[in-house]
């Protein structure tokens, strides 16, 4: 399988993120991180009227729900367990395990992570675990902050092989409470299709719990079926 597509996207992904800025934004808990915070435990639960990874769906256009329950430690170090509703190789729940790290060097901040995943109930034939490694570089560009994310599965769930995903996120504050987005990343796979993905949106902060998001998701591949078709999706996060 060639990788030309991925690599000619690259560069252009790497400039966004490491531009000229004053400032990193933390992505993960929506803070930034800081050795003075304090180590706590974290919760998230939620739901949406599609599934939506890397571009994708993963139930296949039905609606979802999700939790998660995270250590989150003063040195930056985190551990997590997840769930959601997918439609996938016969399963409908996926759970994962991961730990990570988050941490500053060089005027940007970075998190690192490593999970285990599991589709509970998958066919016959089906790989219902695998290994996932992310890298997250994160930067502000004053209101503006930029995520660039790295993913890669040496053999991914279901029947895909090997699979990386790399993709670059802008974020943006519109009104007070109100914050647009626009994401654009590409996934080479064995066994699966590759693909161009991207997604724009708006997320309001209902509450200091509650947040809102309303989001057009779209690739390239929309040939290779319903999965892969463009969708709008809204969805709801509880964070406490």
């Amino acid at each position: 399988m060639t990788r030309s597509r991925l690599a000619a996207l690259a560069p252009a992904l790497i400039l966004v993120a490491f531009g000229p800025a004053e400032a990193l934004a933390q992505d993960r808990d929506n803070a930034r991180w800081s050795p003075d915070r304090a180590s706590h435990w974290s919760f998230e639960t939620g739901a949406g009227t599609d599934n939506r990874s890397k571009g994708a769906s993963k139930t296949d256009g039905d609606p979802y729900v999700f939790g998660e329950v995270q250590w989150n430690a003063a040195s930056g170090f985190y551990a997590d367990a997840e769930f959601e509703t997918i439609d996938s190789s016969g399963s409908r729940v996926e759970t994962e395990l991961e730990a990570g790290w988050q941490f500053a060097a060089v005027g940007l901040e970075f998190d690192t992570s490593v999970s285990r995943k599991w589709r509970v109930g998958a066919d016959p034939g089906q790989d219902d675990d695998a290994w996932e490694y992310q890298f997250d570089v994160m930067r502000e560009f004053g209101p503006v902050d930029t995520r660039l994310r790295v993913e890669h599965s040496p053999d991914g769930l279901g029947s895909t092989g090997t699979t990386t995903w790399v993709e670059t996120r802008l974020r943006w504050p519109v009104t007070e409470g109100l914050q647009a987005s626009a994401t654009l990343g590409r996934r080479e796979q064995d066994g699966a299709p590759d693909y161009t993905g991207w997604n724009a949106g708006v997320t309001y902060e209902l509450t200091g719990t509650t947040d809102l998001d309303l989001r057009w998701h779209g690739t390239d591949a929309e040939d290779e079926g319903r999965q892969y078709e463009d969708a709008l999706v809204a969805s709801v996060l509880i964070a406490f």
